[in-house]
C-alpha cells in the first residue's frame, strides 16, 4: 500500500520565517527527522479542512520553529514520509544559480561550448541576415539574443520584460547576484553574471531598432521549427513589423538598463540611454497605436490591445534615468488612462513603471510615490486573503491557473516582495517565501516546476533543444508552465480529465505545450523572487 504523502519545498526552507508541509490524510502527530533517524523536532498537525482548488483534505505540520541548519525529513503518525529537505541560510542558492544560468542555454546566434554547458553544447545558430518581413530586398543583421521559449523566436516585448525583472532584481539584491559566478563565458569579467547575461538580450534589443527609433516586434522564421537542434533550423529568418509596444518596451528597458550598467561601463550606458531617448522620440511623434502581426507568420504574436501601459513605463525610466521632467509630465499624462498600476508582466507592464518611479531617489512627486505604493500594499493584501484561503499558501484564485500559472504565482511573490522591500511590510516575507515553495513541491502534485531541483522535478519542457538533443538529462533551472485548467493543445486535452481540480491540471509531457513549455518570462520572476528570499536572510 502506497503510503501517505507528505508535501513539502523539495528543495527546502531558510532557517528565518514559516516552515510548513502538508499532508492529505489525517494524522495527529508529526516528527522532524535528521537523516539519520533521530527526532529534532515534534509537533502536532492541523486539520486546515477542504481546499477547493487542489481537492484535497489538508493537514498542516508547522515547524516554524525549528531553525537547525541540516538535512531533514518528516514523519507522522498515519505512516506519511516526505522526501529529505535541507534547512538553512541561502538554501535556494543552487536554484537562484541555475534559473539565472538557465538564460544562457537559451543564447541564440553563437554556439554553447562544452565548458560552460557541459553535455548541453551545441553548434552556432541563427547567424544568417534576417529578411525584412516589408521588403524582402532588406537584409538585417539581428543575431543574438535569448531563444524566447520552446521555439527559437526572439520577441522584443518578452525579452523586455524578461529583462525587466532581472535588471530589477540587481537593482534590488546586489549582494545577492554579486557573489554569483554561473560558469558562464563572461564570468569573472567587469560585470557580475547575471549582468552579463542580460547584456546579451539588450545587445539583440539595440539591433532591433529602426533608424527613426521605431523597434521591430519580433525576429522569427514563418513558421515554429520541427523539434531539432538550434543548429539545424535554418529556414528564413524574418523581422517582423514595428509595434509602439515593442518601441515604448525598448526605450523603458533601455533606460532601466542605462542606469544600471552605468557604473560598470559608462560608454555602454550612454549607448543604452541613447537609443532609449530615440525609441521616446519615436513615440512622441507617433502617440497611435501600432502593431500589425502578419497572418502568413504564424510565430507567437505577443499582441495586446492598448500601449497605454507601455508608453507609462518608457516615461517612467526615462525619467529615472535621466531627471527630465519632460518625461515625468507624459508619465503623469499617462496614467490618466486606465490600466493596472501593479501588473508585472509583458502583457501588462503598468507595475514596472511604477516599481521604477518607486526605486528612483532623486526629486519625484511624492504623493504619485504614496500612491504606487499604497498600489502594491493593496494588492499584496488581496493576495494574502487568497493564500490564506488555500491549503498550500499559494496566492492563486481559480482563473491564476491558466497558461503560464507559474508566471501568475512568481509575479504574486513578487508584489510581496516589493510590499517588503519599499512598502516596509516585512509581514509579507512569508508570503514570498511561500510561493517559492509551492513552486518548488509544496503543491498538490509534490512536484517541483523547475528542472533539475528537486526528485520530482520537470523532466520534459515544451522545449526544441531538449526534446532534439538525444539527453535523458533536461537542461536545469528551466521553469515551467504548470497547471492549467484550459488545456488548450491535443496533448494536454487527452491528459488532463475533464473535473480536474486546478492546481493538478499538468503533466510533464513534451507535447503539452499549454503546460510544460518554459519561456525567458516565466524563470525572471522566479529569479527575482529567489534573489529577494535569499537576500532577506542577510
Amino acid at each position: 500500500m502506497k503510503k501517505a504523502a507528505i508535501f513539502t519545498d523539495l528543495i527546502g526552507y531558510e532557517t528565518i520565517g514559516r516552515k510548513t508541509a502538508v499532508l492529505t490524510s489525517q494524522a495527529q502527530d508529526f516528527t522532524l527527522n535528521d537523516i539519520n533517524g533521530n527526532s529534532v523536532f515534534a509537533g502536532k498537525v492541523t486539520h486546515f479542512g477542504m481546499d477547493k482548488l487542489s481537492g484535497d483534505d489538508v493537514y498542516i505540520a508547522d515547524f516554524s520553529g525549528f531553525e537547525d541548519e541540516g538535512e531533514y525529513y518528516i514523519t507522522a503518525d498515519n505512516g506519511a514520509v516526505s522526501e529529505r529537505f535541507f534547512i538553512g541560510k541561502s538554501v535556494h542558492s543552487k536554484v537562484l544559480d541555475d534559473m539565472t544560468k538557465a538564460f544562457y542555454y537559451l543564447r541564440c546566434g553563437c554556439g554553447l561550448d562544452e565548458k560552460h554547458a557541459g553535455k548541453f553544447s551545441h553548434g552556432r545558430c541563427h547567424t544568417e541576415p534576417a529578411m525584412l518581413w516589408e521588403d524582402h530586398s532588406v537584409s538585417l543583421d539581428v543575431s543574438g539574443g535569448w531563444h524566447d521559449a520552446g521555439d527559437y523566436g526572439r520577441y522584443v516585448t518578452a525579452g523586455a520584460c524578461a529583462l525587466a525583472h532581472l535588471l530589477y532584481a540587481y537593482e534590488m539584491f546586489p549582494r545577492t547576484f554579486d557573489r554569483q559566478n554561473i560558469n558562464i563565458p563572461e564570468s569573472g569579467g567587469v560585470l557580475p553574471d547575471i549582468l552579463a547575461e542580460c547584456k546579451v538580450e539588450l545587445d539583440w534589443l539595440l539591433k532591433m531598432q529602426r533608424a527613426d527609433g521605431a523597434v521591430y516586434h519580433k525576429a522569427t522564421t514563418a513558421h515554429h521549427a520541427a523539434f531539432i537542434m538550434p543548429e539545424e533550423d535554418t529556414a528564413q529568418m524574418y523581422v517582423l513589423p514595428i509595434s509602439s509596444m515593442a518601441t515604448a518596451d525598448h526605450a523603458a528597458v533601455c533606460a532601466l538598463a542605462a542606469r544600471i550598467y552605468k557604473k560598470f561601463e559608462e560608454e555602454y550606458s550612454a549607448k543604452l540611454l541613447s537609443a532609449a531617448e530615440k525609441s521616446a522620440q519615436w513615440l512622441i511623434n507617433n502617440p497611435d497605436f501600432y502593431f500589425d502581426n502578419p497572418k502568413e507568420c504564424k510565430t507567437g504574436t505577443y499582441g495586446e490591445d492598448s500601449d497605454k501601459d507601455n508608453r507609462f513605463w518608457a516615461w517612467s525610466e526615462l525619467f529615472t534615468a535621466t531627471g527630465n521632467e519632460k518625461y515625468h509630465d507624459l508619465m503623469k499624462t499617462a496614467l490618466k488612462d486606465s490600466f493596472p498600476i501593479t501588473a508585472l508582466g509583458y502583457g501588462s507592464v503598468g507595475g514596472l513603471g511604477a516599481l521604477g518611479y518607486l526605486l528612483y531617489s532623486g526629486n519625484k512627486d511624492a504623493a504619485l510615490s504614496d500612491t504606487f505604493k499604497k498600489a502594491f500594499s493593496d494588492e499584496a493584501h488581496r493576495l494574502k486573503t487568497i493564500a490564506d484561503s488555500c491549503g498550500y499558501g499559494a496566492a492563486m484564485d481559480e482563473k491564476s491557473y491558466c497558461w503560464g500559472s507559474s508566471m501568475n504565482l512568481m509575479k504574486h511573490a513578487m508584489i510581496f516582495a516589493i510590499s517588503d522591500k519599499i512598502c516596509g511590510e516585512r509581514k509579507f516575507y512569508d508570503y514570498a517565501a511561500q510561493q517559492l515553495h509551492v513552486l518548488l513541491g509544496l503543491n498538490a502534485l509534490g512536484f517541483s516546476y523547475v528542472s533539475g531541483e528537486g526528485e520530482n522535478s520537470m523532466k520534459n519542457p515544451h522545449m526544441r533543444p531538449t526534446a532534439a538533443d538525444g539527453i535523458d538529462e533536461c537542461i536545469p533551472g528551466l521553469v515551467s508552465g504548470g497547471p492549467n485548467r484550459y488545456p488548450s493543445d491535443e496533448a494536454a486535452r487527452k491528459l488532463i480529465k475533464k473535473g480536474t481540480p486546478p492546481m493538478k491540471c499538468y503533466a510533464d509531457d513534451v507535447g503539452a505545450y499549454s503546460l510544460n513549455e518554459i519561456t525567458i518570462y516565466w524563470n525572471s520572476p522566479a529569479v527575482f523572487t529567489a534573489a529577494y528570499i535569499i537576500d532577506s536572510e542577510e
